[in-house]
């Protein structure tokens, strides 16, 4: 189909003379689109099947109808009107139709119809004379019909329906005849011309399919017909400037046909009368807003509502076609990344943005509906159901396009998939919606940061090796995870969309000591390793804490599980090269420092002769005296007196020892002992050695700390 185009109208122009199709009582373009452009477009450019006759293969295509018909009736005497429900008050439903039907006059054999629809811009002149005058409708709907016929010979009557429905002679065979597949719809126009054959009367009135009506109601003129206008002198020839329709005959014999014609006489080319065409301005008529798919061209008695049906010709029209394409947006409007959107701290926002394009008509109105649905599995479509985001918008020919949804709010990650569903307020216009595999897109789930720390007790960073049999410590920040679905969204199918946000992340975050000296070997000890620690969102965990029992050099190792599905697990430190996790836990050398005393002590041997005067008998005392060289102040030490028969050797000579246990370590420090013996024996003397005797002193030398620095 055509593209609409615009078109400046001048003030004086009318629909017999707005600048877009001749009126001129022939069918040849001869400046202006004329039948033989409409044509070449349906039997040439249309017909991509090459199912019909080549026809008007000189002529181009017209330059800018929004819809074309053109139809050949067929063998003379083809789909004739029969039956007697067949009558333009009574429903599709009850029209029946036949070939070769006797008695059908010549002069209402049609042989050929044609319609063509224009919509152009409206005049700039507000005057009520003009077309479509500015600002009082969008644009301006012109339509222009007509047909041929066998003979010439008397005045004829002719209808045309322009029909909402798809209608076609396919119906079902009763009473005599063949039914029709299709119906009335509210807002089918028929137009009834009368003309001479001269073409000098041209009588034209508008109907409209009107179920509310009923047979001598003000403003009815039957059953189902409304009247909206009727004019007796509608000729094109003579119509004034803005006139709402007109139509006429070609006025001389010779006419030339532009497709394949012959009369009742065998001419190739029109005697006068038997070609008509007619237009119609649906816009000033209130009719702009309506799709029409199917043109029916009747033949008939008179210009009755209820007249008698003759012969008809039926083509298809330019259907009104909807077509709505939708496309996932992030919430704001702007495009869905690439890789789709990210569930962030829990929720993400998303919208649908919706473009409407409607075919055949110019001036429409309905209401756009969006749908959620997820998340959903792969493959799986929003076709029906889902979450309505947001009230109905309505919409028009002018509504800014794409029209965006209300943001929807997401807390869980997976696959969704919108639907957009526009709704048509304006007859003949289908309904359309678009749920297609482009409308879905993916929400993933975030990847937390995971880092850890080595610490002491108390969550400090480490600083010093650690003695063998303490504790090693270690502390984690996990940050960056989402809030977990919400479940009490408005659709019970669909919980996590406009839901409130969900726990915070759960799982566990896992540590594990590694080593000594390898990044593979679970480090054992006292405690437990791995050990797990519960998670709830975002913070700082531990410290965690083993006791190794080995030295060496130590890792820690973390790994969080995540929390499905819009929290993934994380890990770090797996290689063991981060400094920060690195621990050393040392055997402890110690230090020697060595320091020399003495403890001074004395030996005493007595001896007396044999036979001396019998054994030795009495004791021994010691006095020790330091750095007293004349031994002249108090003894340092002085031992109890020893009974001589306590000491060693036999009777005639004893040792004993003195007990002092007073270490000394200063060096040069001296002793000076005083040794006394008293004889219990008679017959020995007592014996006392002198201050001077008996002498010693110390040198100490203590050397370095061992081991030495």
């Amino acid at each position: 189909m055509a593209g609409a185009i615009g078109i400046w109208i001048s003030p004086a122009e009318a629909v017999h003379d707005a600048g877009v199709f001749e009126l001129d009582g022939n069918a040849v373009n001869e400046g202006l689109d004329d039948w033989d452009n409409v044509c070449h477009e349906v039997t040439v450019t249309n017909d991509t099947d090459g199912l019909i006759p080549d026809q008007c293969t000189t002529a181009g295509d017209t330059s800018g109808a929004t819809a074309v018909d053109w139809a050949d009736d067929g063998p003379l005497n083809a789909t004739i009107f029969t039956g007697g429900g067949s009558k333009d008050p009574q429903d599709i439903s009850d029209w029946l139709w036949k070939d070769e039907a006797g008695g059908l006059p010549d002069k209402d054999n049609l042989l050929h119809a044609f319609a063509a629809r224009y919509s152009v811009a409206p005049d700039m002149d507000d005057s009520d004379d003009t077309l479509c005058p500015a600002g009082d409708f969008p644009s301006c709907e012109l339509l222009y019909f007509g047909s041929d016929r066998y003979d010439n010979s008397g005045d004829a009557q002719q209808g045309f329906w322009f029909l909402q429905d798809e209608v076609t002679t396919a119906g079902a065979p009763g009473g005599g005849g063949t039914g029709f597949d299709g119906a009335h719809l509210p807002g089918d126009v028929l137009v009834i011309s009368e003309f001479s054959n001269g073409g000098t009367t041209s009588s034209i009135k508008v109907w409209e399919w009107d179920p509310t009506c009923t047979k001598n109601a003000e403003g009815c003129a039957d059953n189902n017909l409304r009247i909206l206008a009727e004019d007796d002198t509608a000729n094109c020839a003579s119509a004034e400037a803005g006139d709402q329709f007109c139509g006429l005959v070609n006025s001389a014999d010779g006419t030339v046909a532009p497709w394949s014609f012959t009369d009742k006489s065998g001419n190739d080319s029109y005697l006068q009368g038997e070609f008509f065409e007619a237009g119609l301005n649906l816009s000033s008529l209130g009719l702009a807003n309506r799709c029409f798919a199917t043109v029916v061209a009747e033949s008939r008695a008179s210009t009755s509502a209820t007249a008698t049906l003759k012969d008809f010709v039926i083509g298809t029209f330019g259907e009104c076609e909807t077509e709505v394409v939708t496309t996932p947006r992030q919430g704001d409007g702007s495009a869905i990344p690439q890789d789709g959107l990210s569930i962030g701290t829990g929720t993400v926002t998303a919208a649908d943005a919706a473009t409407i394009e409607v075919n055949g008509i110019s001036v429409w109105d309905g209401s756009m509906e969006f749908f959620l649905c997820g998340p959903v599995a792969a493959g799986v479509t929003c076709d029906e159901g889902g979450v309505p985001i947001g009230d109905p918008i309505l919409v028009d020919e002018a509504t800014a396009q794409p029209v965006l949804s209300e943001a929807a709010t997401l807390t869980s990650v997976g696959r969704y998939c919108w639907r957009g569903e526009f709704t048509s307020a304006t007859a003949g216009v289908p309904d359309a919606s678009d749920s297609s595999e482009g409308e879905c897109f993916d929400v993933s789930p975030v990847t937390p940061t995971l880092t850890t720390q080595a610490t002491d007790a108390e969550g400090n960073p480490i600083t010093e090796d650690v003695p063998l049999g303490d504790a090693v410590y270690d502390t984690a920040e996990l940050t960056g995870t989402a809030t977990g679905p919400g479940d009490d969204g408005p659709d019970t199918t669909y919980p996590s969309i406009n839901a409130t946000n969900g726990e915070p992340a759960g799982g566990t975050i896992t540590f594990t000591l590694v080593g000594p000296d390898d990044c593979s070997t679970v480090a054992s000890g006292t405690g437990t390793n791995p050990q797990d620690v519960t998670v709830s969102g975002d913070d700082t965990y531990g410290p965690v804490s083993f006791t190794p029992d080995t030295a060496g050099d130590f890792a820690w190792k973390a790994s969080y599980g995540g929390d499905s599905p819009n929290t993934n697990g994380t890990s770090h430190n797996d290689a063991c090269d981060d400094p920060n996790e690195a621990v050393t836990v040392l055997q402890l050398q110690p230090d020697m420092d060595t320091a020399q005393s003495f403890v001074p002590n004395d030996a005493a041997t007595v001896t007396v002769a044999s036979g001396a005067g019998g054994n030795l008998a009495g004791t021994v005392e010691f006095d020790l005296f330091v750095d007293d060289a004349d031994c002249s102040g108090p003894a340092a030490y002085e031992s109890e007196a020893i009974d001589i028969a306590t000491g060693t050797g036999n009777g005639l000579s004893q040792t004993v020892m003195s007990d002092n246990t007073t270490a000394y370590d200063a060096d040069g420090t001296t002793f000076h002992w005083v040794v006394t013996y008293t004889s219990s024996n008679p017959a020995h003397t007592d014996v006392t050695s002198g201050c001077g005797n008996e002498h010693s002193s110390i040198t100490v030398d203590n050397g370095v700390t061992q081991p030495a620095d």
